[in-house]
């Protein structure tokens, strides 16, 4: 009977049962393209007609790049060792390469100039960019122009010395007297700047550039996609803080400078660009004095900076506009002066806000700087249409020149973008 008792008990188990796997469709790749692909009838649909479409781009593209040719005098030559079939002429990028980054005129021996300059602009955006660097590395970003400036264009360095001590100037008059007013500072330090810079061009001879350590350049042999960089970086640079300065004074309770910065941010972006660098290559020099002879370059450079500064302008004020009035208020409970309170508490908020449309406005610029081609500056779009398929030995080829032009340009803009993704994530715009 005690045998009975003894069976008829439940058993209980001491130890749970090892998990079963997930069926295969729940994990791994087959999970992601079920709830990605093939989600529902229309997304397989689009999944299908879209692979197919790839496949017929990359059945044409792929053997064309495989089978391309890159040791070519010419493209007659190409086409000789292509013998009918399908492929690229790279010779054309073999040869002219450094034509194509450097320009046709800028002197051969002196490439590594402006390739140290590039290599230095890392170290000197390294402690903008990334906030976390020791704010000492600041000091080599605030030199850096002057550095760049003679490695690029040679001559003398006392044109970049003097420069340099013009900046410094304006910037010590600026912090003694902005305790004071903030206009005082800014028109100080202006006044000051531009005594050092008249006293030291007095001072420079003429035949400095003699016995100057590096060669000297002139803007007009500079080209290729060394010149959409060049005008990139200085472009963008100068326009965040002119935008910030116009978009600060269209918010201005005074009517002259509200009105001011409306009719120009208006009247810049009404006109293209196209038509503001006619006016750089053929009117600007005008507004100069007689005897002076301004660099194209440099007028260039001012009309860009005008036009992204007033579309910068605008996306900053869209910042301004987003913050709540409480932040306004409490700069003045604080006790804080209009400079205080911009640089501290209202401009870091509308900024981090306006992150992505400067970045956008950027990105827009720096493909803009092509436009230059039409006034006769031989960037890389420039050279290409221009020089190099003028020539008898490569005309008639594009896709290879115009595949590496947008190549250089995919490179640097998606490097902007993925930059300006990483800033948004580490400031959480979006959360704060």
């Amino acid at each position: 009977m005690s045998d009975v008792h003894a069976h008829s008990v439940a058993f209980v188990r001491t130890e749970t049962l090892p998990e079963l796997p997930p069926p295969a469709a729940e994990t791994g790749v087959l999970k992601w393209i079920r709830e990605n692909l093939f989600a529902t009838v229309p997304n397989a649909i689009l999944t299908i007609v879209s692979i197919y479409v790839v496949y017929a781009i990359l059945s044409g593209v792929l053997p064309w790049i495989f089978n391309g040719v890159w040791d070519a005098s010419s493209l007659a030559e190409c086409r000789e060792i292509l013998n009918g079939t399908s492929g690229a002429c790279f010779a054309v990028l073999a040869e002219r390469w450094p034509q194509l980054i450097f320009g046709l005129s800028y002197p051969a021996d002196s490439y590594w100039r402006p390739a140290l300059a590039f290599f230095l602009l890392f170290f000197a955006a390294a402690p903008v960019m990334f906030f976390d660097l020791p704010r000492k590395l600041l000091l080599f970003t605030a030199i850096y122009p002057f550095i760049a400036y003679w490695l690029i264009w040679g001559g003398t360095i006392m044109v970049p010395l003097v420069a340099l001590v013009g900046f410094v100037a304006g910037y010590l008059v600026y912090q003694r007297l902005v305790t004071n007013s903030f206009a005082a500072g800014f028109f100080g330090g202006v006044a000051a700047a531009f005594v050092v810079w008249y006293i030291g061009g007095l001072l420079i001879p003429d035949d400095a550039s003699d016995t100057a350590m590096l060669t000297a350049v002139p803007s007009r042999d500079l080209g290729g996609f060394m010149l959409n960089l060049m005008l990139g970086v200085t472009c963008v640079s100068l326009s965040i803080p002119i935008g910030i300065v116009l978009a600060l004074g269209r918010q201005s309770s005074m009517p002259l400078i509200k009105w001011i910065c409306v009719v120009f941010i208006e009247f810049i972006r009404g006109v293209p660009l196209i038509t503001l660098l006619f006016v750089a290559s053929v009117m600007l020099a005008y507004f100069f004095p007689p005897e002076s002879t301004v660099d194209l370059f440099l007028r260039v450079v001012i009309m860009i900076t005008m036009f992204s500064a007033a579309y910068i302008a605008e996306v900053i004020r869209g910042g301004l506009a987003a913050l709540p009035k409480g932040q306004y208020e409490a700069a003045d409970s604080l006790g804080l002066d209009y400079a205080q309170a911009m640089r501290l508490i209202i401009l870091p908020q509308a900024l981090k806000i306006s992150i992505p449309g400067i970045v956008n406005i950027a990105v827009g610029l720096f493909k803009d700087t092509v436009l230059v081609s039409v006034i006769s500056m031989f960037d890389i779009l420039g050279f290409i249409r221009g020089p190099l398929l003028s020539s008898t030995e490569w005309n008639g080829v594009y896709w290879e020149l115009l595949g590496f032009a947008a190549l250089l340009f995919f490179v640097t803009c998606y490097g902007i973008s993925q930059y300006s993704q990483w800033l948004e994530r580490r400031l959480a715009t979006d959360h704060r």
